[in-house]
C-alpha cells in the first residue's frame, strides 16, 4: 500500500509539472557544421516562405575574439575563453501576413522582427538553428485575442517546415514554469501635434539612438512597417507611423552567449517597437523585458540573473530620460 502511494505521489507530481510547462523555444539540431547551409538558407530560399531578413548579423564570435579576446583592446577580458565556432542573430519576419495583424494587435512588434537564431558550441560537433515559439511570443507580448493568436502561430508552419526541410536535424523543445508577472515594459509620450509629422518621428528617432547610443547599446537594426508596407503597396493606413528597433548591449551579450548561454540568443536582439496611431498625439512604445530570458531560459547564474535585471532597470530609466511615461 506504501508503495502505491508513492506511485499515486509520483503521478501527481509529474502531472503538476506537466500541466505548469509551456513550451518556450524550438531548435533544430543539426548533426556537424551546417553554418554554409544556413547563410544559403537564409540568405536566399527562404523567400520561399514568405518571411523577409532585414538585418543580419553573422558570426558574432568573430566579434568577441576582436574585442574581448584581443590583448591589444582596452575591453580585453582576462578570462577570455573561445566557447563558440558559430552565433548568428538573423532577425526575419512575414511582412505580409503581419499586415492584418499589426492593425488589431500592434503588440506583435515585440518579436516583429523576430530572430532564427543560429550558434555551435566549439565543444559540441553540433548546430542549432531556431526560435522562441509563437505561442510564447504572444503570452510575452499579451495577445490574448484567440483569431490574431490563430494565426500568427499557423505563420510559423511554413517556416518551420523550410527549416526542417533544407538543414534537418532533430527538433528539440525547451519548457518553462511561468513568464514574469509583468513581461513587457509599455510607455507612452505624449506630444503636441505639429504640422509635419515625418519631421517630428525623424526628430524622436534621432534622440532615441542618441540615448541608446550614450548607454552604450547598439542599435543592431530598424524596421520601418509604414515604409515597408508602402513599398508592398498594402493599406497600412491606422497608423501613423510604425517601427521597430533591434537593440543590442554588446558587453551584457558577450557574457550570456560566449559564457555557456548562447541559446538564449534567440531573444536577442531585443525588439522595442513604437507606434502612432492616425490622428493620435501619443507615440506608444512597448518591448519585452529581458527578465523574460530568466524565464523561458531557465537561467540560473545569478551574475546573469544580475545583469538581466539591472538593464531591464536601465531602459526603463532611458525611456522616462525621453520624456516617455511607464504604464
Amino acid at each position: 500500500m506504501f508503495k502505491n502511494i508513492l506511485k499515486s505521489i509520483a503521478i501527481l507530481i509529474l502531472t503538476s509539472c506537466v500541466a505548469f510547462s509551456a513550451q518556450g523555444v524550438r531548435f533544430n539540431v543539426i548533426p556537424g557544421d551546417a553554418e554554409a547551409n544556413y547563410n544559403k538558407m537564409i540568405n536566399g530560399n527562404i523567400l520561399k516562405t514568405g518571411f523577409i531578413l532585414s538585418d543580419p548579423h553573422e558570426r558574432i564570435n568573430d566579434a568577441y575574439a576582436k574585442r574581448y579576446g584581443n590583448l591589444e583592446d582596452p575591453n580585453y577580458d582576462e578570462n577570455w575563453k573561445v566557447s563558440l565556432d558559430n552565433l548568428g542573430f538573423f532577425s526575419i519576419s512575414h511582412d505580409e501576413k503581419l499586415n492584418a495583424l499589426l492593425k488589431k494587435a500592434p503588440e506583435l512588434g515585440g518579436f516583429s522582427p523576430f530572430n532564427l537564431h543560429i550558434y555551435k558550441n566549439k565543444d559540441d560537433n553540433k548546430t542549432y538553428v531556431g526560435h522562441i515559439l509563437p505561442s510564447t511570443m504572444l503570452d510575452i507580448v499579451g495577445v490574448s485575442d484567440p483569431a490574431v493568436r490563430d494565426e500568427f502561430i499557423a505563420m510559423f508552419s511554413s517556416l518551420d517546415e523550410h527549416v526542417q526541410n533544407t538543414l534537418g536535424g532533430e527538433i528539440e523543445i525547451s519548457l518553462y514554469d511561468k513568464l514574469p508577472t509583468k513581461p513587457m515594459m509599455t510607455f507612452e509620450l505624449e506630444f503636441d501635434k505639429p504640422d509635419d509629422i515625418i519631421e517630428f518621428i525623424e526628430e524622436f528617432q534621432e534622440n532615441f539612438e542618441e540615448a541608446f547610443e550614450d548607454k552604450k547599446y547598439i542599435i543592431a537594426g530598424f524596421k520601418d512597417f509604414k515604409e515597408t508596407y508602402a513599398d508592398l503597396e498594402m493599406s497600412f493606413d491606422e497608423y501613423d507611423a510604425y517601427f521597430v528597433y533591434s537593440l543590442c548591449h554588446f558587453t551584457y551579450s558577450y557574457n550570456m552567449f560566449n559564457k555557456g548561454r548562447p541559446d538564449a540568443g534567440v531573444f536577442a536582439p531585443c525588439s522595442i517597437y513604437a507606434y502612432i496611431k492616425k490622428d493620435s498625439n501619443k507615440i506608444v512604445i512597448g518591448m519585452p523585458k529581458l527578465s523574460n530570458w530568466i524565464a523561458v531560459m531557465n537561467i540560473k547564474d545569478e551574475a546573469m540573473k544580475k545583469s538581466i535585471e539591472e538593464l531591464d532597470i536601465e531602459i526603463v530609466s532611458i525611456m522616462k530620460e525621453l520624456g516617455a511615461k511607464e504604464i
